[in-house]
């Protein structure tokens, strides 16, 4: 068993009293604190994360654009520079092999971000995808450290150490500035909900800029957050993680996220991996729909965990947990699940989850559980 990777900012966690956990073989900070409390300065004011595990790719060249088309779901070379997207990686067979973020940095400079579990897989894929494509694939996981700023109070902190133009910087997309003297690359894209910044540095520089945001966040409330709230931020916001609400065993449209899927590209005459089957998806989504990924929320106290059975007013199994936790937010437990598309409506009666061997009552609700006021 190989040893646990560590990010730079590894002994600052230590320092702070984090309680470390492995996580796709990184040694990640799971909480400093209570968990409740980092997810509700999230909620209110400000939290900063390290995101280091996060697998960065870089594509460049003439057909960078025409290979990213090729290799994934989206219309990538509509992307403007300095702008983001959000699509995702398939099989052949439409099985999904990762959600990604794609950023376009330059004219033919492309930086793929990848979860850190399918980090290896994507870049595998890319490099096997990129045969007769004049474009280079780059493992850059190395060459960066991610620090995430989260919360209302995001963006005032983070003007107190930048003058890069962060009113100016829309949602997915991203720009290249200095902060606390650090060069970064500066995005908006964020998985909590709340608006924030994702700040790409070298990781020699890490930690300097969690000092100084942290110094600077002191009088906003910031506090710093490991992977334990960021869940349950994702989960009240609705959004897909994956391994749980996403696999290789599901098609974009099988998860509700199909919008991704762009048949018409203008490059490559269209042709991209999984095209076939993906098409094949769509029309059985659009005729008749599997199973779709909905919100349960509680009636009692009890917390449902991924893979607990959904049940109807009979107990007859009628969906499947992906994500369960108590909802700081909203006060009680909530889950996110994938339900017979009969069982699906928002209000539908009768629904439970078998909680070992329990049936506990939930509403049905539509996506996401909590949304910012803008």
């Amino acid at each position: 068993m190989s040893e646990p990777r560590r990010t730079a900012l590894d002994a600052t966690h230590r320092a702070l009293g984090a309680t470390m956990t492995d996580f796709a073989g990184w040694d990640m900070p799971l909480r400093y604190g209570s968990e409740r409390d980092e997810h509700v300065a999230v909620r209110t004011r400000a939290g900063l994360f390290d995101l280091s595990h996060m697998g960065e790719i870089t594509v460049t060249g003439p057909q960078a654009a025409d290979l990213l088309d090729y290799a994934l779901v989206g219309n990538i070379g509509s992307v403007k520079p300095g702008r983001a997207r959000y699509t995702m990686i398939c099989q052949e067979d439409g099985g999904i092999l990762d959600d990604l973020i794609v950023y376009r940095l330059a004219d033919r400079e492309y930086m793929v971000v990848a979860n850190a579990s399918n980090a290896q897989t994507v870049l595998d894929a890319l490099i096997q995808r990129q045969a007769g494509f004049d474009a280079a694939v780059r493992d850059d996981r190395d060459a960066y450290a991610l620090l995430a700023v989260q919360g209302p109070e995001s963006a005032g902190i983070l003007k107190s150490l930048t003058d890069a133009d962060l009113d100016g910087l829309k949602y997915y997309a991203g720009l290249p500035g200095t902060v606390a003297g650090v060069e970064a690359l500066i995005a908006r894209t964020g998985y909590t909900g709340e608006d924030g910044f994702e700040l790409f540095v070298r990781p020699a520089d890490a930690v300097a800029l969690w000092e100084a945001l942290t110094e600077a966040g002191k009088g906003a409330g910031l506090v710093p957050c490991g992977l334990s709230c960021r869940d349950t931020l994702r989960l009240e916001a609705g959004m897909p993680l994956y391994g749980n609400e996403l696999s290789t065993s599901l098609t974009p449209f099988d998860a509700g996220l199909g919008r991704v899927v762009k048949f018409e590209k203008p490059g490559n005459e269209g042709r991209f991996v999984g095209r076939e089957a993906l098409a094949a998806a769509a029309e059985r989504a659009a005729q008749n729909p599997p199973r779709k990924l909905v919100g349960l929320i509680a009636e009692g106290r009890r917390v449902p965990r991924a893979g607990y059975p959904v049940v109807d007013a009979e107990g007859t199994a009628i969906g499947t947990v992906t994500s369960g936790a108590p909802s700081p937010t909203l006060g009680k437990p909530v889950a996110m699940a994938y339900v017979d598309a009969a069982h699906a409506e928002p209000g539908t009666k009768g629904v439970a989850v078998d909680i070992r061997g329990k049936h506990e009552p939930y509403e049905v609700v539509a996506l996401p559980f909590y949304k910012r006021e803008k």
